[in-house]
């Protein structure tokens, strides 16, 4: 089977009832970023970060996979799909899509402050007080604004062996994710679904726009790629 390389961003949990990454004010969830995403920020006042995360998580366990994520799931019996997302929820994951690689984290892990590999699954509040085994106070597993990406070698790979890309829900402006589409192979059908794209279709060589919603635009996808 083909691989089908797919880069998803906020827009396909927003059909979820997420709200998007970033509003139309600049503020995350009512917060300025640099006030809640950034390591000065969790010196400045970890209590304020660890209550924005919670309330994340809480909203998060209230929402489930649309029809989207499930055309995603539906993809692998035709493909060997993998996923590439930028989102920090596990929408992907309950919809059933088997290999996810997460550049941003996880919503639902956190880490020691001194060790990023000691993760724990985490699904409660987060307090301070909360600590790793090493003894350190534990963090969202999230890649905050002027951290590193460990994924990010990885989705590169990815990206290098896909015979079809998708891009799904995201502007393609947030680097290091938006590069990944330099480390594809040269020729390959890109398909690019997103209700007010960002990008033309003479900017990208094969590019196929599809103009619609996540959950509709996956319908037609399906579609496109399964009749041929």
């Amino acid at each position: 089977m083909k691989n089908l390389v797919i880069l998803t961003g906020a827009g396909i949990s927003a059909e979820s009832g997420l709200k998007t990454f970033r509003d139309a004010d600049g503020l995350w969830n009512g917060h300025n970023i640099m006030e809640v995403a950034t390591p000065e920020a969790f010196a400045k006042n970890p209590e304020l970060v660890l209550s924005f995360y919670n309330q994340r998580r809480n909203e998060l366990k209230k929402v489930l996979p649309n029809k989207a994520h499930k055309n995603l799931t539906a993809l692998e019996s035709f493909f060997n799909v993998n996923i590439i997302t930028q989102n920090i929820d596990d929408l992907h994951e309950r919809a059933g899509s088997k290999n996810i690689t997460h550049l941003h984290g996880e919503l639902f892990k956190v880490r020691s402050i001194n060790d990023e590999k000691t993760l724990y699954d985490w699904t409660n509040d987060l307090h301070l007080g909360d600590l790793a085994e090493d003894g350190s106070q534990l963090r969202p597993h999230v890649v905050w604004f002027g951290e590193a990406v460990p994924n990010l070698e990885k989705a590169i790979k990815i990206t290098q062996q896909a015979d079809i890309l998708v891009i799904i829900g995201t502007s393609m402006q947030v680097y290091p994710a938006a590069s990944l589409i330099n480390y594809k192979k040269s020729n390959i059908p890109i398909y690019f679904i997103d209700p007010n794209p960002s990008v033309t279709k003479n900017s990208i060589d094969n590019l196929t726009i599809i103009k619609n919603t996540a959950s509709n635009g996956t319908d037609i996808l399906i579609k496109t790629l399964t009749t041929k």
